[in-house]
């Protein structure tokens, strides 16, 4: 996930996947101009958070909880799994 410190939308998917015991690793944009570029590039978007799951870009916080809220998310952590 890519996100930014003081972004509310990032701590809200950071909660999700807290809650749901979902291991994740977050690329913070805020200071590093290479990495905010990368976001760019593999995502097209340049809010954050940007989220990806194993190489699926799902979108930012919105889109994570509309997977969630269908019961999607969890199908989709399990693809990734195996």
């Amino acid at each position: 996930m890519y996100s930014s410190g003081w972004c509310p939308y990032c701590a809200r998917a950071r909660a999700l996947f807290e809650r749901k015991s979902i291991a994740f690793r977050e690329i913070d944009i805020e200071t590093d101009a290479e990495l905010r570029a990368q976001m760019i590039a593999r995502s097209g978007r340049r809010s954050v958070p940007q989220i990806f799951i194993g190489e699926r870009h799902v979108g930012g916080f919105e889109e994570l909880y509309e997977l969630e809220r269908n019961g999607e998310l969890d199908t989709l952590m399990q693809t990734e799994k195996t």
